[in-house]
């Protein structure tokens, strides 16, 4: 029968647009309590729409690689929506530059957003699922974590770590009944991630837009670029019917990749 969310609290990081914000429209939509964070305060509008419309909802301005912004983050959290029942640990970045490009800044950029704030985050929600014996963290990595992808080097190093993160995590807290996962989605259409690739794209790779959505399109066995609600829908499985899963690298990239 899978878990009834209603009345649970699910934080979405990387929630003020695409496929976090729909990650966190789909708990609302559930019944959940939401907490929306970003760095963008777009999330705090976000929230206060999803409010107007009935939901409980709170919205967050907070920069997830500062450790104790998130801690100070996640005990309000607790204190106004209850204990952490699921974790989408959605926010990210990618950079784009040839290897030998590779600067010691943007390398920390990848590993202090991607690596570094999701452990932070992970570590806040635990805390909480801990004290209820239950829980789902669902963290963020990405195809390129598994076959990494030219010129993002940094980026495909710093979510392959996910992978290994979330393989550790899964086995750690298994006795608590804590089920720890990860998506590793291809390209996603409209999103900023798609939007920042292919940019990277056009001008590393001097090549036309159209044509660049037309060369990474024909790589997909399913012959299309991957949604935010094929993401969306996997992270409503993770949290309410894959009570039987943990430690798994899910690839949602339409046969891209299969390993």
């Amino acid at each position: 029968m899978g878990v009834d969310l209603k009345g649970k609290t699910c934080v979405v990081t990387g929630s003020a647009k695409s496929i976090g914000l729909g990650v966190a429209e789909m708990y609302a939509g559930f019944g959940a309590k939401v907490a929306m964070i970003d760095l963008n305060p777009e999330v705090v509008t976000q929230a206060e729409r999803l409010a107007k419309a009935g939901h409980a909802v709170r919205g967050y301005v907070v920069d997830i690689t500062d450790k104790k912004a998130v801690e100070a983050c996640f005990d309000d959290i607790t204190k106004n929506l209850g204990d952490i029942f699921a974790l989408a640990n959605v926010a990210g970045a990618v950079d784009q530059q040839p290897f030998v490009e590779i600067t010691p800044e943007r390398l920390d950029k990848m590993n202090r957003i991607n690596i570094n704030g999701s452990v932070w985050c992970a570590q806040a929600a635990l805390r909480s699922m801990r004290r209820l014996k239950d829980g789902r963290i669902i963290n963020f990595a990405s195809k390129s974590g598994k076959t990494g992808s030219a010129i993002m080097a940094a980026y495909s190093g710093a979510k392959g770590a996910i992978i290994s993160i979330t393989h550790a995590m899964a086995f750690e807290f298994a006795k608590d009944n804590i089920k720890v996962n990860c998506l590793c989605p291809g390209i996603v259409e409209n999103t900023g991630v798609w939007g920042s690739v292919s940019k990277g794209y056009v001008e590393n790779l001097k090549m036309e837009e159209e044509a660049v959505v037309k060369q990474f399109t024909s790589k997909v066995p399913l012959g299309r670029l991957c949604r935010i609600d094929d993401v969306v829908s996997f992270v409503k499985f993770l949290t309410v019917d894959g009570d039987y899963c943990t430690g798994q690298a899910f690839n949602v990239t339409g046969g891209r990749e299969m390993h």
